[in-house]
């Protein structure tokens, strides 16, 4: 029995094999054959057919070409390894600090007082000013500073805990009166009484003269009145001082200085001063 369909070459392993055509054909032949040899030939002896070798069939050898499988070979996969990086270690290099050299500052060499006969020392640079210490031939001090002129000066006395103002004409100094510079000193202060009251001051050309109302004091006490003013001689503006045991006192102030006169008054007592009152100058 044929097949359908028309023949289709069978490949395997790559080789076109046509075996059941082949097959399929030589069946129909032997048929065909054996049919007219029995038909037209009747006289064919019969064991000539049975005696027929038939023919081989080929039997097609598939050989399979082995496909070259791929081998995977693995690639090695690279490992990180952490590499440590060193923190360098600060080694810290000792500084040398110089060892500051201590250059010796010299000391002032104050002058040396000494006094030549008996005087006062006082509370500022002017015998108007309060007695602070009997001064004797031959006490010694040292010179700590002079008014602007240095006709007075301050001192402090080696048997005295603190300094007063002296005269220059009562003692001798050794060394430079100038090295030593100007000040003024702090007048000690009393409460025991007020301050003057109803101060005036009248001008009549160069003559300026100055009026209160005195204060009562105990007769031991009472030191009577200090003024301390600034006026105009010959052009210069000078500093003046003035003790009274009145109740007035008249200064010399001439007009030709640039600069304003002016001044203050204290009542005194023997332990100190009182306020002062300012004058106003007219």
């Amino acid at each position: 029995m044929r097949p359908d369909g028309p023949l289709r070459p069978v490949q395997e392993g790559g080789i076109v094999h046509r075996l059941a055509n082949v097959r399929w054909r030589a069946g129909v032949f032997l048929g065909v054959s054996l049919e007219m040899g029995l038909a037209g030939c009747s006289a064919v002896p019969i064991a000539f057919l049975a005696s027929r070798t038939p023919a081989p069939t080929a039997t097609a050898t598939v050989t399979a070409t082995p496909t070259a499988t791929p081998t995977l070979t693995p690639t090695p996969t690279a490992t990180i390894t952490p590499t440590s990086t060193l923190t360098p270690t600060i080694t810290l290099t000792p500084t040398i600090t110089p060892t500051p050299t201590i250059t010796a500052t010299p000391t002032f060499d104050f002058p040396d007082v000494t006094v030549s006969e008996q005087a006062h020392c006082r509370y500022g640079p002017s015998s108007a000013y309060l007695h602070a210490a009997d001064l004797y031939a031959n006490d010694h001090g040292l010179l700590w500073n002079r008014n602007f002129d240095g006709a007075w000066l301050w001192v402090r006395f080696d048997k005295l805990h603190y300094a007063c103002w002296v005269s220059a004409s009562v003692v001798q100094v050794e060394g430079d009166v100038f090295s030593v510079v100007v000040t003024q000193t702090k007048l000690p202060h009393s409460e025991l009484y007020g301050p003057p009251g109803n101060v005036q001051a009248t001008r009549d050309g160069n003559q300026v003269t100055v009026t209160w109302n005195g204060i009562w004091m105990t007769e031991d006490d009472d030191r009577g009145y200090f003024l301390e003013a600034t006026v105009c001689l010959g052009n210069y503006e000078v500093d003046v001082f003035a003790h009274t045991d009145d109740t007035a006192y008249t200064f010399t102030d001439e007009t030709t200085c640039d600069g304003e006169s002016g001044g203050r008054l204290y009542a005194v007592e023997k332990h100190g001063y009182t306020d002062p009152v300012r004058i106003r100058w007219p």
